[in-house]
């Protein structure tokens, strides 16, 4: 029997779209706006879930929210927002579903302020991915003085469902901060 690759999450049976999001995704630098707004708008929807529901669901999400194009969902309107209730692909959360606009709204903002959202959520690391090779998942925080500065600096620009702890997931995300395992396989392989 095949030994499975030793990962920090998504091994086992009926988990290969969890694995396949941590090897090609989870903790891989990314510099392109609009997966940087989609992965914030998820890990918004991810508050008070796991993470595996909201992965289930991405491609529902990506129809529902204009494939994340920041433009169309910041001139969403409350009657778009309000079918969406009603869409069973997403998590139907009213709060949640308003904020994508709201957030979409603050990130376009930030992107002619900053030239790129790109540009400025990088600084909060100083342009490069923070890198802790942890032993074991328990050792991994919740929330860093980045994400907290982070967070704070978002709401400040009127974005929400962006608190510490779902800034700081987005990080691991978006490979702001490179969380994998000492053991995991991804940790072998950039060394």
């Amino acid at each position: 029997m095949k030994k499975d690759k030793m990962r920090c999450f998504g091994s086992g049976p009926g988990k290969e779209f969890y694995a396949e999001y941590h090897d090609k995704e989870w903790g891989i630098p990314v510099h392109d706006d609009r997966h940087l707004f989609e992965m914030l708008i998820l890990e918004g929807a991810q508050a008070g879930l796991s993470w595996e529901t909201i992965l289930k669901r991405r491609g529902e999400y990506r129809k529902a929210f204009h494939y994340f194009d920041p433009v169309k969902v910041a001139k969403m309107t409350d009657k778009e927002l309000n079918a969406l209730l009603k869409n069973k692909g997403i998590i139907r959360n009213r709060l949640k579903i308003y904020a994508a606009r709201r957030n979409a709204q603050a990130y376009l903002a930030i992107q002619k302020e900053f030239g790129s959202f790109d540009c400025y959520v990088w600084n909060f690391v100083h342009g490069k991915p923070i890198v802790k090779h942890r032993k074991h998942l328990k050792d991994v925080p919740c929330f860093t003085p980045e994400s907290e500065a982070l967070s704070k600096n978002l709401k400040k620009r009127g974005m929400t469902f962006v608190g510490p702890k779902i800034i700081y997931a987005f990080m691991q995300a978006v490979g702001l901060v490179n969380d994998h395992l000492s053991d995991c396989w991804c940790t072998r392989m950039s060394k």
